[in-house]
């Protein structure tokens, strides 16, 4: 086995940094690929091999043809899923010649992010077909997400049609689905396993369990157990009641401030000195610690962004001392792969990696994902470029996007407006370059309805988007001032909208906390002088990053964004007010609030037009960045 290692690893050389040959295209094309013409960073070293070691994906979100635009970060992650089969496949290769276990993990949320997940045809379901590719994998557990509850239908295929592919292996340890019995009675069943034991190839006993954070926003007909309860389950005590080799604790909730530590102090209880890993998700973040010195929690990123990875030197049952744990960040790249698995552009891909390939091609082509707009002139960005600017995508949804395309054979597109919606209506950046079917789905993919109230005094609608806006702002001043954190309210609406699945302030604070750190360590930043991308501070010991960058540059943003106030307006005229129906009792309560001769209800709002919100940018594109007809 030596020498058979030893043979492979001469290859090494050719991995890493060089071109490629390989049939890939990112330049925003889906039907056809070619490697990213842009030089990727290597990885800074290799990887550590301990007795057990894990490749930990999550939050992947239907990103599996990789990342496509050229530019960065977005070539850091651009190896497609395919791709990804043939890393496994040589990792798995490896580790059997090292004499070591390799588990592949998945921590949920394969629903709702591009266009291979959410551009099906009518009478389909997000993310049956992509879910295909996903099961074509050696996955050892894989736990639900929050995003494969949100709508029934999704669910229930997935307890048809998914979880039996997994053998008894994804779960679901707090979450129900209501179905029909064989003699058509309803019952509350798992959507997966409650847990799972089973032996790791070189016969380590595991008991793994898949647990859901405390979501909220779950469709009728199904159930999420608070995760505080199901700890005290019978079938818990009954499932951690003997002692493996090891626990595995995989599940959709973050390794941060959130709930593991319940699983983790039951656990505990029973077994005080027996490893425990925990593999987490939900936020999108990079994150990893230790909960004591025989376990380690990792959380790996979002969109195919990330591919964790962690090892361990289990010692001999009974043993009480420190474990030796390492964790990963890998960018998921054919030069990261090629490194890591010592192969080079003419021995990586397997057969199955490009079966798979081309069956997400084929998909694509099927979904017409390539279906040109326009061109997008240049980047705009959701937070590397300030709002209002001419880089900000916020800024060019409601700014320039919205006030083209809502008007479009509106009775209403002569009468002066004020536009609004909340920024996090946008999901993902929109590169120069083609912007396709698929971008939009993926910059702009909320279906979203606009309604208006009309006649609205100038002097009155002007104030409603800062109104909105001040209202956080003055629930942070007035919690500071009663000295708690961030305020009461503040923390309670941010709680709620937690509980229903938003993360995007959790992922945010992450980058600009990245952005700040970068800020104060500017010598180290320049001395590194890599490409943009992640830069990871955590709590475990040690650089996580597999690959050097730097810092993303990061820009707030508010929670409301409007469009430009109209050309040649009084303060005594009428206008439209605007709005995404998302909003709408959050609107009526500001317009209540900021003028006193009218009590404004539903009864006052009207659609403003069939176009819907993930529309918009299309229909833009295809006025403004089409040959002569703009370019921005």
């Amino acid at each position: 086995m030596k020498l058979a290692f030893a043979l492979i690893s001469t290859l090494v050389g050719l991995a890493a940094g060089c071109g490629d040959d390989h049939d890939h295209d990112h330049a925003g094309h889906l039907h056809k690929r070619l490697y990213p013409q842009t030089q990727l960073t290597p990885p800074s070293r290799p990887l550590e091999w301990g007795n057990l070691n894990i490749i930990h994906t999550t939050d992947s979100h239907g990103w599996l043809l990789g990342h496509q635009k050229a530019s960065f970060p977005e070539p850091n992650y651009s190896g497609d899923f395919g791709d990804f089969a043939s890393f496994v496949a040589h990792m798995k290769e490896i580790a059997l010649l090292k004499g070591v276990d390799l588990l592949l993990v998945d921590s949920g949320d394969l629903h709702d992010g591009t266009g291979l997940s959410d551009g099906f045809p009518p009478g389909g379901v997000d993310a049956h077909d992509t879910n295909q590719f996903i099961a074509q994998l050696p996955y050892d557990v894989m736990a639900i997400g929050n995003h494969e509850l949100y709508i029934y239908a999704n669910t229930y295929d997935m307890y048809t049609n998914f979880v039996p592919k997994l053998h008894g292996r994804y779960l679901s340890s707090n979450v129900n689905i209501t179905v029909y019995d064989k003699n058509n009675n309803s019952v509350s069943v798992p959507v997966g396993n409650r847990f799972a034991k089973f032996k790791t190839l070189l016969g380590r006993k595991v008991t793994a369990l898949g647990v859901l954070y405390d979501f909220t926003g779950n469709d009728v007909n199904t159930t999420v157990q608070k995760v505080e309860d199901m700890v005290k389950e019978a079938w818990f005590a009954q499932a951690i009641q003997d002692e493996p080799d090891f626990f595995l604790l995989v599940g959709h909730m973050p390794v941060s401030r959130d709930k593991w530590p319940v699983v983790f102090n039951a656990v505990r209880a029973v077994h005080p000195h027996t490893p425990i890993i925990i593999l987490g998700g939900h936020t999108h973040i990079r994150d990893c610690n230790q909960p004591d010195g025989r376990s380690m929690a990792l959380e790996s990123g979002r969109y195919m962004e990330t591919v964790g990875w962690m090892s361990v030197n289990l010692d001999k049952p009974g043993s009480t001392g420190n474990l030796t744990f390492t964790r990963r960040y890998l960018d998921p790249n054919r030069v990261t792969y090629q490194y890591h698995t010592l192969t080079s552009n003419w021995t990586f891909d397997t057969a199955h990696g490009k079966s798979i390939t081309q069956g997400l091609l084929d998909l694509a082509e099927e979904y017409d994902l390539s279906y040109q707009y326009g061109v997008a002139p240049h980047d705009f960005t959701i937070s590397q470029a300030p709002y209002p600017s001419e880089n900000s995508s916020l800024s060019l949804f409601i700014q320039k996007a919205a006030p083209v395309a809502l008007t479009i054979n509106n009775t209403r597109a002569g009468v002066p407006n004020i536009m609004i919606t909340n920024s996090g209506s946008q999901r993902f950046d929109v590169y120069a370059g083609p912007f396709t079917k698929n971008d939009q789905l993926t910059a702009s993919p909320f279906t979203d309805a606009f309604m208006y109230i009309p006649n609205v005094t100038y002097s009155v609608a002007s104030q409603v988007l800062p109104a909105l806006n001040n209202q956080g702002a003055e629930e942070r001043k007035r919690g500071l001032r009663s000295g708690l954190a961030l305020g009461k309210l503040l923390e309670e609406r941010e709680r709620e909208m937690y509980g229903r699945g938003e993360v995007e302030m959790v992922y945010r604070r992450w980058l600009r906390e990245m952005d700040e750190q970068a800020k104060r360590e500017m010598s180290r930043r320049a001395t590194v002088n890599g490409t943009l991308g992640y830069v990871t501070h955590d709590s475990c010991p040690g650089v996580g990053d597999d690959t050097y960058h730097t810092a993303l540059p990061y820009y707030d943003s508010p929670d409301f964004i409007g469009s430009n106030a109209p050309a040649n307006i009084s303060a005594s005229d009428p206008v439209d007010l605007v709005f995404v129906d998302f909003i709408e009792d959050q609107l009526l309560g500001i317009l209540n609030t900021v003028q006193n001769e009218k009590n404004y209800t539903t009864a006052d709002v009207s659609s403003y037009t069939p176009i819907l919100a993930n529309e918009v940018l299309g229909l833009y594109a295809e006025r403004a960045w089409n040959s002569t007809n703009g370019s921005s």
